[in-house]
């Protein structure tokens, strides 16, 4: 039973490569013409598509991506230990990505609101120099805000993972208005 699963594993796996085989494997045995003097074949050649095969690495063979490759996460989810460590720290641009009724509950300390549906990345001034992190509800909707501006900017965006639920069940501060 073990090596049925087995066996069934890797047919899942290579299936998808399954109508390249005969194509590759006719290519990995084709060798060079033979020699003008020796009458002889050349050692055989890379097959064709070998150099797509090795694009993704980098120059010294491992799959490491270059420096100058784009971030291979576009998000970074931030616990809220980590944005209170943050926010104590300073140099923190909060932005809250929630409605405008969602913000009337309660907001985290010295957060600024740009609900979603107002969020253009194109146009958020960036010039201050703060490290931009994103929050909402869940951390749904700040993980689309944050893929938009990784869009913009070409660098990986932090945002609060789990939102300001995660916030308040981690017992950090919320802003409250005034009960009357």
């Amino acid at each position: 039973m073990t090596r049925g699963r087995t066996v069934s594993s890797w047919a899942l796996l290579l299936s998808p490569a399954l109508p390249l085989a005969p194509l590759l494997l006719a290519l990995s045995a084709c060798g060079g013409e033979p020699s003008e003097n020796s009458g002889k074949r050349d050692a055989p050649s890379a097959p064709l598509g070998f150099e797509l095969a090795f694009a993704g690495t980098a120059a010294d063979g491992s799959a490491e991506p270059a420096a100058d490759a784009a971030p291979a996460e576009p998000l970074v989810p931030l616990t809220p230990e980590e944005l209170a460590a943050r926010i104590k720290a300073g140099n923190v641009r909060l932005i809250d990505v929630r409605t405008d009724a969602e913000v009337a509950e309660g907001t985290i300390p010295g957060a600024e609101h740009i609900a979603l549906d107002r969020f253009n990345a194109e146009k958020l001034d960036l010039s201050d120099g703060r490290e931009v992190v994103l929050y909402c509800r869940s951390g749904r909707r700040s993980a689309i805000a944050a893929e938009k501006l990784a869009e913009v900017t070409g660098k990986p965006v932090e945002h609060l993972e789990g939102g300001i639920l995660a916030w308040e069940a981690a017992g950090q501060p919320v802003d409250k208005p005034d009960a009357k």
